[in-house]
């Protein structure tokens, strides 16, 4: 039987010993390649629509998964790598004091001049160098009143700032840079995936090659191209993602090829989520114009109320006398609606101390990299087991559709 067998191979040895290994690499890489495609573009549904429903069309997964992908991959960074509490610790209100009280006091100064040009007709015939005396005690309070804001910021910031909410709502609105999150940080994963698939391709092809010369039935091809569309999909992911933890096998040490990668995928995730996601204005606009932005307006009212009645000494007193409780509180109410409404155009002076105290790419970057493989796998993983099975499936078809095209080559 095995010295017939090794006649039949000696007398069709020729190009399909080269030709069909190489062609099957090609269907493994080529299948690889598109799958890839797929998961990540069109950005938008192409195809066809009936009623609003989806025929044969196509969505890449990761944006047709917006939601899910981005609560997923945020999951990460709210549940093991930030503490909101504890990074907000890191601010010092007195440097932040000091960083607006240029800008706050000036502020606070144009106010207090035109309130009382308006209500107090006496300001206007008293000297300029009077006026500067009764500025400096009326505006003494303000270092104190952005530090005690800061403070009730700080003690009250998990009720107030939603991180989750803020990075997953950029994400969904941005489906571009959700894609580029994951393309750069497994780009060599990605592009393991490209090239295993023709090399898989290749020793499959080689196999399939060996049932084909003795029985020439012609449906080897096609079920061969699927089941290498199929494998070389399959086997590539399971090396990426596992042995999750290393093992010895024969003195070799194995190990998931993007585990492996752990402190160099950190370093480039943290970057990427620090210029993109959770940068100074985009955690600023979330907490001042957040759900619970009512929470930070009880704040700023409260102390610049209170800031304003401390400061305001024997001015407020003689413009009570003169002019009645109800005009005092209404200059005051008029006030600090607009020192609330400056401080959107006041905040940028505190960005640079902010982002350097905060310090968010550092701590992703240490926390990132420290943590354990099966919490590390679970940052990419979700891209494919979303719908993994589309993915394998696909190489599958194409790989049968490319093997019946081989039938007419072979």
């Amino acid at each position: 039987m095995w010295s017939q067998l090794i006649e039949i191979y000696q007398n069709n040895f020729g190009w399909n010993f080269v030709l069909m290994p190489l062609i099957s690499g090609i269907i493994g890489w080529g299948t690889n390649v598109l799958a890839l495609k797929m998961t990540f573009y069109p950005l938008e549904y192409k195809g066809i629509k009936i009623k609003g429903k989806k025929f044969l069309g196509w969505q890449g997964i990761v944006p047709e998964k917006a939601a899910s992908m981005a609560s997923r991959s945020v999951d990460m960074i709210t549940t093991k790598l930030i503490n909101v509490e504890d990074q907000f610790e890191r601010l010092d209100p007195k440097r932040i004091s000091e960083q607006m009280q240029p800008a706050i006091l000036e502020l606070t100064r144009d106010i207090f001049d035109e309130s009382l040009n308006k209500e107090f007709k006496v300001w206007k015939l008293l000297p300029e160098k009077q006026k500067e005396i009764i500025f400096k005690k009326a505006t003494k309070e303000i270092p104190q009143v952005i530090e005690e804001i800061m403070k009730d910021l700080k003690k009250d910031i998990i009720q107030i700032f939603n991180i989750k909410k803020m990075a997953v709502d950029h994400l969904m609105e941005n489906k571009i840079l959700l894609n580029k999150i994951f393309l750069e940080v497994g780009h060599k994963e990605f592009k393991f995936i490209e090239i295993s698939g023709f090399y898989f391709g290749v020793i499959f092809g080689f196999i399939q090659l060996l049932i084909w010369i003795p029985f020439q039935y012609w449906l080897i091809l096609p079920v061969g191209g699927l089941i290498v569309g199929y494998l070389t999909n399959w086997i590539a992911l399971q090396l990426i993602f596992n042995p999750v933890k290393e093992i010895s096998f024969f003195g070799l040490k194995f190990q998931g090829l993007f585990i492996k990668r752990q402190k160099e995928v950190s370093s480039g995730y943290s970057k990427i989520i620090a210029e993109n996601i959770m940068t100074m204005p985009r955690i600023f606009d979330a907490i001042y114009y957040g759900p619970s932005s009512d929470k930070l307006m009880q704040i700023l009212e409260k102390h610049f109320n209170e800031g304003i009645d401390r400061s305001s000494g024997y001015t407020g007193t003689i413009l009570k006398l003169t002019k009645g409780t109800e005009t005092y509180e209404r200059i005051k109410s008029e006030a600090v609606r607009r020192l609330i409404q400056a401080v959107p155009e006041q905040i940028d002076q505190i960005f640079e101390y902010s982002k350097e105290a905060l310090d968010i790419e550092y701590t992703l970057n240490d926390k990132m990299s420290k943590l354990p493989p099966q919490d590390f796998v679970g940052f990419l993983r979700p891209v494919f087991q979303e719908d993994e099975w589309k993915l394998i499936l696909v190489g599958a078809i194409l790989g049968l559709v490319a093997g019946l095209i081989q039938i007419f080559v072979s």
